[in-house]
């Protein structure tokens, strides 16, 4: 399993309207394109403006395939228009590709 780690640096006062994108309309359309989001974050320092989320997906090659149809999407298209009209919702995005570590076993928490 590979996980992908997405840190979006949110433009000043758009972090609502990037929630609501992502629950009304983003998660479902990943879930189209056999990408399943494992949680989402937010600082508890709500000025730094940053997102958090995990991807999952089975390897590269399937992460790479899956992405490039969520981005031709016509439904994403729309979306990213329509809440995209005054402006960009965040400024960049930053990503980074995670496995488990053998050590740790599933379940065990403290």
């Amino acid at each position: 399993m590979l996980y992908e780690l997405r840190v979006y640096h949110v433009i000043p006062g758009r972090m609502q309207s990037i929630l609501d994108r992502f629950r009304d309309g983003t998660i479902s359309i990943f879930a189209k394109h056999h990408m399943k989001v494992t949680e989402f974050w937010v600082e508890a320092d709500e000025s730094t403006n940053r997102l958090y989320y995990v991807l999952e997906h089975k390897d590269l090659a399937a992460r790479e395939q899956n992405f490039k149809a969520f981005q031709e999407d016509q439904e994403w298209l729309e979306l990213k228009e329509r809440t995209e009209q005054n402006g960009p919702l965040h400024e960049r995005i930053d990503v980074v590709y995670l496995k488990k570590a053998d050590f740790f076993p599933d379940g065990v928490r403290n």
